[in-house]
């Protein structure tokens, strides 16, 4: 997938048109234009041909590699000075047009009757001229109905009927509307943007004894970097020595700041708040969380939401709608009534002037922009403006057990050992088949034993996800795992109906025991149910690999609807499946790598991003960065709050036209009141849109 950025693109129905003729293209598998960021996805092997077909619909637009970051900041210069060009002109435009209302009839006596219509001419040629220009190439070309053309067909009716002021009065009028419409658009994209803008600048290298400043991306896993009182940590790292407090908001929206000391893990894009400290970084910049973060925002405007892509598809329709409609009341009553021409025909150009969609196909694309910038300033990366309306609709939500609704933290808390093993023998088999597990059970068994076992040469290593580990270490075979593992290896074993986790140990074939181990519920797990059900959820169900009676213990705890223990990976997709079709849309939430495919199957799959593995985060539609499960609430209120507005938007925008249309088949709207209500409609989406972020 490329993306591009798109230059001089000022028209909501001309990214539309490109998209729509772009897709046609064999060569093209994919791509999606969006106005309100003025960039392009696109999925392509013969990016020539698409920039020919860019030209041929829209030949003052151009494209540009999204990558190249030094040339963006020029053009982002270039499109400021466009800006002040445009209101310098509009206004001088503007002020001209008054001084020859007001002294018209004197300059028409001085030139024999023709000076205010030669005045208003020039005017209008020089408001109107672009627009002129590029309606004309276009009806060549065959390809009419944008915005440009609309105002153009109303503007010359009107100088055919000799109304030279209010053509170039509108046409003006017009040109300030769209400098105002470009302003919005631009100051809510930089509002919206300045929620990301979070990515370090800088890290300070330990090398041979000094300080060296380094780009980010410069820096490898395993290198020391100091972060000093008010620095952005620049990669994610484990301290290694100093101390103090950071500020997670950036990441993950909450305002409390988090204790960091040796041996804490850290992430980048959060604030050293107070004191120095060094770490070891883990993952190179490209890995890092707010790379990560800042990548899933940038390319989620490329999965358009569904009223995104019926909006596109109806102004196609719209325009030519209303262009028949306008000209059905333009020489309709004249021939079958008798009525003056002119005075229809006026009517029609105010239909025209007002028809254009611009409020629609520019405020929406902008209102679910700022929706996934929004959840992003609260720690929920929402990968595509699709997924922000699929949550609206989830009726049922699945929550994984182990590091979702639990801490994940978990802790020895009773050894059992049988068949003459002592709790030292049980603890070190254990610990050495964990050798190279990362699994947080694993990590608290070595924590547990507190020193290397004296098996240590791991000869064969098998993590078998939902069973456990199935390891050789110096020629000895060692199980370590749930108690579906000794069922599957045939171990005869005792009972083990327990209310926290249970790992059972075998040994060359035979069974030493079982560890129980315990975890702890989140704290805000029970708020996370709570806010679920009062966002319209209508049932909440836990899934986990863990046992009955644990299971059963946190459904009861939680007042869940119902749970499914003892799950496989694969268990966790047919039951989920089981429910589909009768429980509505569902949202699966997890962390682990076991929980990938159920969240892929699921309606929308959500990933506890700090904690969560690398696949889980993949695979997953949104991530909550802070693993705190009550953000599923928050994500599903902003998606109800997103979609309200999209449809507060529609709904003004069509009523005020149709208003409008109204007025104007009556003849009490002129083509001023048509021009505002166009430009003003707008506006007023436009600013409507962004409150999604408050």
């Amino acid at each position: 997938m490329q993306k591009y950025k798109l230059i001089n693109i000022d028209c909501a129905s001309c990214a539309a048109k490109i998209e729509n003729n772009l897709t046609k293209l064999k060569d093209v598998r994919y791509v999606s234009v969006n106005f309100a960021e003025s960039v392009m996805f696109i999925d392509t092997d013969n990016i020539e041909k698409v920039r020919k077909v860019i030209k041929q619909t829209e030949p003052e637009v151009e494209i540009i590699d999204a990558s190249q970051k030094v040339k963006g900041v020029k053009l982002e210069a270039e499109e400021r000075l466009q800006l002040k060009k445009r209101l310098a002109f509009v206004l001088a435009l503007a002020i001209v047009y008054l001084v020859g209302l007001i002294f018209g009839n004197y300059l028409s006596k001085a030139m024999h009757g023709t000076g205010e219509t030669l005045l208003m001419a020039a005017i209008y040629l020089l408001a109107g001229w672009d627009v002129l220009y590029s309606a004309g190439k276009k009806i060549l070309k065959g390809k009419l109905f944008d915005e440009h053309f609309l105002m153009s067909i109303a503007t010359l009716g009107a100088v055919a009927i000799g109304q030279f002021p209010e053509a170039a009065g509108v046409m003006i009028f017009y040109q300030a509307g769209e400098f105002l419409q470009q302003l919005s658009v631009k100051r809510s994209r930089r509002s919206i943007k300045s929620l990301l803008e979070i990515q370090p600048g800088y890290a300070n290298v330990r090398l041979d004894g000094e300080l060296r400043r380094k780009n980010p991306k410069e820096v490898q896993p395993g290198e020391i970097i100091l972060v000093k009182p008010g620095e952005k940590i620049p990669l994610d790292g484990i301290v290694t020595e100093g101390s103090g407090y950071v500020d997670t908001s950036p990441l993950t929206g909450e305002p409390v700041p988090g204790r960091v000391m040796p041996g804490k893990g850290v992430l980048a894009g959060m604030i050293s708040k107070t004191g120095s400290f060094s770490l070891r970084v883990t993952k190179p910049f490209e890995e890092s969380s707010i790379y990560r973060m800042l990548e899933l925002i940038e390319n989620a405007s490329s999965q358009k939401a569904g009223t995104e892509k019926f909006i596109t598809k109806f102004s196609r329709y719209y325009t030519p709608f209303v262009v028949a409609v306008a000209m059905l009341i333009a020489f309709t009553p004249p021939l079958l009534f008798g009525g003056s021409l002119d005075v229809w025909i006026y009517r029609a150009l105010v239909i025209l002037v007002i028809s254009c969609p611009c409020a629609l196909v520019i405020s929406i694309p902008l209102a679910y922009f700022a929706a996934i910038g929004g959840a992003s300033k609260k720690g929920i990366l929402i990968k595509g403006s699709n997924f922000l309306d699929t949550l609206t609709e989830v009726k049922t939500v699945i929550f994984d057990k182990t590091g979702t609704l639990t801490k994940g933290v978990f802790k020895v808390k009773e050894i059992v050992p049988e068949d003459g093993y002592s709790k030292d023998d049980l603890l070190r088999l254990a610990s050495a088949a964990a050798q190279q597990s990362n699994h947080p059970v694993s990590q608290s068994i070595r924590e547990a034993y507190g020193k290397d076992p004296e098996l240590k040469a791991v000869e064969s290593y098998r993590e078998i996800p939902g069973y456990g580990i199935k390891a050789r270490v110096e020629g000895k075979e060692i199980l370590s795992g749930s108690d579906r593992l000794l069922h599957k290896e045939n171990i005869e074993h005792g009972s083990c109906g327990s209310s926290d986790t249970v790992l059972h140990v075998a040994f060359e074939g035979s069974y030493a025991g079982r560890i129980e181990i315990s975890d702890e519920l989140k704290d805000d797990a029970p708020d996370a149910v709570r806010y679920i059900r009062n966002e319209g959820v209508e049932q909440v169900l836990m899934f986990t690999g863990d046992n009955r009676v644990a299971a059963e213990k946190i459904s009861k705890d939680l007042s869940l609807d119902g749970f499914h223990a003892d799950l496989l990976p694969e268990d966790k997709v047919r039951v989920l499946e089981s429910l589909e079709n009768k429980s509505g849309k569902i949202a699966f939430i997890g962390d682990g790598i076991n929980d990938a495919p159920a969240l892929a199957r699921s309606d929308v799959g959500i990933a506890m991003g700090a904690l969560g593995s690398d696949l889980a985060i993949e695979t997953a539609d949104v991530v909550i960065m802070t693993d705190t499960p009550s953000k599923i609430g928050t994500a599903i209120r902003l998606a109800k709050r997103t979609r309200v507005i999209v449809w507060q938007n529609i709904i003004f925008a069509l009523c005020v036209k149709a208003f409008f249309i109204l007025l104007g088949s009556f003849g009490i709207a002129t083509m001023w009141e048509a021009v505002f209500g166009d430009m003003g409609v707008a506006l007023i989406a436009i600013l409507n849109s962004t409150r999604v972020l408050k």
